[in-house]
C-alpha cells in the first residue's frame, strides 16, 4: 500500500487494486515458482547449470508432480488455517480487549475500539487466486490435490460470505472495478497451467502430440482480448442508457432547472462562490454571544480520576432522554 501511494494513487480502492497486483506477483514468484525451482535445483543442480533457457518449461514440468505433497501441506496449513483464523478473528478480539481496558473512556471510544474495519482485498484476493492457480495446474498433473482445493473454496465461500454480510463495514463502492484485474489474473493462471502442462507432456511418450497444445494459449489470449474489448469499457465508462435515465429523472424532479447557470458555478470551490447577505449575517453575526458558553458534560470512565469534575452537578442529557423528549 505504501509503494502504491508513492506511485501517486490516492483513492482507497485504487490503492488496494494496485497493492493486490503486487502481492499476487510476489505469491506467484515466491510461493509457486521459487518453491518448485528451488526444490528441483537441489535435486538436479547439474541439469540446471548445463541446460538452455528453452528447457526451463520442461524441467519445471518434471518438478511439478514432485511438489504435490508440499502444496497439499501448504493448502492445509495456510488455506484452511487462514479461513479458520478469519472466522475466529482472535487478533481483533485481543486488540479490542486491550483498548477497552486501557484506552476506552467514552462510548465513542468504545465504538471505535469495536469497529471491525473492512475486508482487506489487497491480501485476501491474491491468496485466493493463488489457490485457484494451484487447482488449475494440478487438475491434470496431480488431481489428488483438487479435493483439498475444493474444501478450501467451500470453507472460504461460507466464511467470507458471513464476514462480508455480518461483520465488515463497506468503506467504499468501486462499481466492480476490481473485476478486470481478477479476470486478467485468472487468464494468466490458465496460460501458466497450459505452458507447464506442455512442458510436462514433452517429457512423456506423448511428446509428438504436444505441438497441438500450442493452440490452447493462443485461444486463451484471444478470449482475453475479446473480453477486454467487449466488457471492460463497462467498468470504466458510464453507459449512455443510464446517463439518459438520470437526465430524464432530473428533468422530472426539477423541470425549471437552468442547467447552463448551474454548470457555471458547479465546479467552483465553495470559498470562491458568492455568499448571500443572510448567509453572511448568520455566519458572522451573533457569534459573540456563543463564544463564552461552556456546555457541561459528564463522561463515565473506567479509571478513577484523582480530582472531581467541576461539572458534577450538571450533566448533559443522554440519547435516551433526548428520544423521550422528542416523543413527548
Amino acid at each position: 500500500m505504501l509503494m502504491s501511494k508513492f506511485e501517486g494513487f490516492v483513492s482507497l480502492s485504487s490503492l488496494e487494486r494496485r497493492a493486490a497486483s503486487k502481492y499476487y506477483l510476489f505469491l506467484l514468484i515466491n510461493v509457486f515458482l521459487v518453491s518448485i525451482v528451488a526444490g528441483t535445483a537441489l535435486q538436479q543442480l547439474h541439469t540446471f547449470i548445463h541446460q538452455s533457457v528453452n528447457e526451463f518449461p520442461r524441467t519445471v514440468g518434471v518438478s511439478i508432480p514432485m511438489k504435490a505433497t508440499f502444496f497439499i501441506t501448504y493448502v492445509m496449513v495456510d488455506g484452511w488455517a487462514g479461513v479458520a483464523g478469519e472466522i475466529l478473528r482472535l487478533k481483533p478480539l485481543v486488540i479490542y480487549h486491550l483498548k477497552n481496558f486501557f484506552l476506552v473512556k467514552t462510548e465513542k471510544d468504545r465504538e471505535e475500539a469495536m469497529d471491525p474495519g473492512s475486508l482487506d482485498f489487497a491480501s485476501s484476493e491474491p491468496q485466493i487466486q493463488l489457490y485457484f492457480l494451484l487447482g488449475l495446474v494440478y487438475a491434470v498433473i496431480t488431481p489428488f490435490l483438487l479435493p483439498y482445493i475444493l474444501v478450501f473454496f467451500g470453507l472460504a465461500y461460507l466464511v467470507f460470505r458471513h464476514q462480508v454480510i455480518n461483520v465488515y463495514n463497506q468503506e467504499y463502492e468501486s462499481a466492480a472495478a476490481f473485476w478486470p484485474h481478477v479476470h486478467g489474473r485468472v487468464i494468466s493462471a490458465l496460460i501458466i497451467s497450459q505452458v507447464l502442462l506442455f512442458g510436462l507432456l514433452s517429457t512423456k511418450k506423448a511428446a509428438n502430440s504436444t505441438p497441438f497444445l500450442i493452440a490452447l494459449p493462443v485461444l486463451t489470449i484471444w478470449f482475453h482480448r475479446f473480453c477486454k474489448s467487449r466488457y471492460e469499457p463497462a467498468f470504466k465508462k458510464y453507459p449512455l442508457q443510464e446517463a439518459m435515465m438520470k437526465d430524464t429523472l432530473e428533468r422530472t424532479k426539477e423541470p425549471s432547472l437552468d442547467l447552463k447557470g448551474y454548470l457555471l458555478n458547479a465546479y467552483t470551490h465553495p470559498v470562491l462562490k458568492e455568499v448571500d447577505d443572510e448567509d453572511s449575517i448568520s455566519a458572522t453575526g451573533g457569534n459573540d454571544e456563543f463564544e463564552n458558553i461552556l456546555v457541561p458534560t459528564k463522561r463515565s470512565s473506567r479509571r478513577n480520576t484523582p480530582l472531581p469534575s467541576k461539572h458534577n452537578g450538571s450533566a448533559s442529557p443522554s440519547l435516551s432522554e433526548i428520544a423521550q423528549e422528542q416523543q413527548l
